[in-house]
């Protein structure tokens, strides 16, 4: 096999294992990945505005607010206007929200995060210049995405086999 198809098997792994993980997480918590980090931020930073949350994981503000929507559904976050600044909604995760959090897989991406952390700088900077080359090579460069392995739209439903 040539440079290119070893490549290609590299790319096509990584695409199984986040969706891999994406059905794992939807089978053990009934969330998305997106859904999941939303909820871990919570946990960590309740409450929090709607726009700080955004920031906090970089989504839009529509994005997340569409995913907050699901999630109140469910009854796993709840939503509570500023006493002092009625434009301001604070989210709080609820206490069946806190249950399931409890229980919480650890993403791929936290795992990521750490591995990617613990490496030298240049080493860092060397897998950065490496997967900018390939969003060139498959014109992907140009595409919005969020900082998460996950793949599909990120404020949609949990798949409904699951």
């Amino acid at each position: 096999m040539d440079k290119s198809q070893d490549a290609l098997v590299l790319l096509r792994q990584i695409i199984r294992a986040t969706d891999m993980q994406d059905k794992e997480i939807s089978r053990c918590s009934g969330l998305t990945l997106p859904q999941l980090m939303i909820m871990q931020t919570l946990r960590l930073s309740a409450p929090i505005s709607t726009g700080e949350l955004a920031k906090e994981i970089s989504l839009t503000q529509a994005t997340v607010t569409s995913i907050l929507d699901r999630l109140e559904k469910k009854e796993l976050i709840s939503r509570e206007r500023g006493k002092e600044d009625k434009r301001k909604v604070w989210i709080n995760l609820t206490t069946a929200g806190g249950e399931l959090m409890k229980g919480a897989p650890t993403t791929q991406q936290d795992l990521f995060t750490r591995r990617f952390d613990d490496m030298q700088t240049w080493e860092q900077s060397m897998v950065v210049s490496a997967l900018e080359r390939i969003a060139f090579m498959l014109d992907a460069q140009h595409l919005d995405a969020a900082p998460m392995l996950d793949i599909g739209q990120l404020d949609r439903a949990v798949h409904p086999e699951s």
